[in-house]
């Protein structure tokens, strides 16, 4: 069998990082690159033979390339420390993997939300699939500060088992989220030039929701499919303004 390694960031993830690591824990190496947590993630990683490395974070992409970079194989299985692997993946990996068919450049797993305590089954959040097993010779993960993915040399297949996302056990945990991500994502904006009239982009709120909450399918997930819908529509209305603080503030430091 193809050995793997699992590589996985970390930041002050003492509340997720344990189901993660045991469902992961069947893996040939893990790999977990820390930004500097001041709880304890680290003791918890250590109890589970992880290999750790601290790295400052620059950015989502730039962080999961350097943990790519340092597994001793070359298929890598990246997972957030937020997820858990079923045991219906981990056997379609083992399985794969372990086949004498030729083996594509990279598998896409079926990733679906945890909000609230609700499991998302319907909607875009209940179906995403994105590519987190892959050949590091023929593919990484691009550099993009935030929302980050892997780019292959060729379509990868499709993995059957479900990887689930409990990022958002509470409101709180999902504003400190939000606004670590806006952030991010705004400060990556800015340094790209990119301008966005914010006047037409809160105009178009009622069209984010309408789409989060019913083009998506959201309606089927129950009243966290609604707060679900409403906070990711304002989303893109607080990425913006956060955007344009930026602007004016360098507009103001550059006349002084």
């Amino acid at each position: 069998m193809n050995k793997i390694s699992c590589v996985i960031i970390t930041l002050n993830e003492e509340d997720n990082i344990r189901k993660c690591l045991q469902s992961v824990s069947w893996c040939d190496e893990i790999v977990l690159v820390d930004s500097g947590s001041t709880d304890n993630t680290i003791e918890i990683a250590k109890g589970f033979g992880a290999k750790i490395f601290t790295k400052e974070l620059n950015g989502f992409g730039e962080q999961k390339r350097y943990a790519v970079s340092l597994a001793s194989n070359d298929w890598v299985f990246s997972i957030d420390a937020d997820e858990v692997v079923t045991d219906d993946l981990r056997e379609s990996i083992i399985k794969r993997l372990n086949s004498s068919e030729a083996l594509p450049a990279g598998f896409s797993v079926h990733r679906r939300l945890c909000f609230l305590e609700r499991e998302f089954k319907y909607g875009k959040e209940g179906n995403e699939f994105l590519v987190r097993l892959f050949n590091r010779q023929r593919g990484n993960f691009t550099s993009a500060k935030v929302h980050e993915g892997v780019e292959l040399s060729e379509e990868p297949v499709k993995l059957e088992g479900v990887l689930l996302h409990n990022s958002y056990k509470t409101l709180h945990q999902y504003f400190q989220k939000f606004n670590n991500y806006t952030t991010r994502a705004a400060n990556e904006l800015y340094e790209k030039g990119k301008k966005k009239n914010v006047v037409l982009v809160y105009l178009l709120f009622p069209v984010y929701f309408l789409k989060n909450y019913f083009i998506n399918r959201n309606f089927l997930n129950g009243i966290q499919g609604l707060v679900w819908a409403f906070f990711s529509s304002c989303y893109p209305l607080v990425k913006y303004a956060k955007l344009q603080d930026l602007r004016w503030k360098a507009k103001i430091s550059s006349l002084k």
